[in-house]
């Protein structure tokens, strides 16, 4: 008898919306982003520069302090732009704005072969290949030719955790080194 409720509950559809409208609008926010790769691209690297001049805060915080915060805002404003994943190794920018984690396939470095003939997935066929907004939205961009890069393979150990953050704390110790060794040469 509560299999037979649940089951129904599961099988009711609105009439007046059809199931590809419905999908549809799942993606409606993400290729929006895509198209605004631009915008976002410029939002993105002015949050990096002021994340870097946070870095001595960070730092003196603590990182593994301020990661609760700084997770829930990340998560919270890229799911709703990217339909983010939060994979922790974000390739956002080197992919014109489109997540490689909404591949079904989870394919960092380009299309699977099986990309339909109006754009979309093989495997969801009404949803938009991944790689094909990837592409169009680093047109857009000024640094477009970085969809070119080698994503490194997902390390699984940093799903959930802050990306933002681990850039900041990656591009702190790359400017420390590069001011040592500048202090260091006459």
């Amino acid at each position: 008898m509560n299999l037979r409720r649940t089951y129904k509950t599961l099988a009711y559809q609105p009439s007046d919306v059809s199931a590809v409208r419905r999908q549809r609008s799942r993606y409606s926010v993400r290729l929006w982003s895509v198209r605004q790769a631009r915008l976002f691209e410029i939002v993105y690297n002015a949050l990096a520069d002021v994340f870097l001049k946070l870095h001595p805060v960070w730092n003196a915080i603590g990182y593994h302090r301020v990661e609760r915060p700084v997770i829930f805002v990340e998560k919270t404003v890229k799911s709703f732009l990217f339909d983010c994943r939060m994979c922790g190794q974000c390739a956002l920018s080197d992919t014109g704005m489109s997540c490689p984690m909404n591949c079904p396939k989870q394919l960092r470095n380009g299309p699977c072969g099986g990309v339909r003939a109006n754009g979309n997935c093989e495997v969801e066929p009404d949803m938009p290949c991944v790689w094909v907004q990837a592409w169009e939205g680093s047109q857009r961009m000024q640094s477009g030719e970085n969809i070119m890069r080698v994503q490194k393979p997902v390390d699984q150990s940093l799903r959930d955790s802050s990306a933002w953050l681990r850039v900041t704390a990656d591009k702190a110790a790359q400017q420390k080194e590069k001011t040592e060794k500048a202090g260091t040469n006459p």
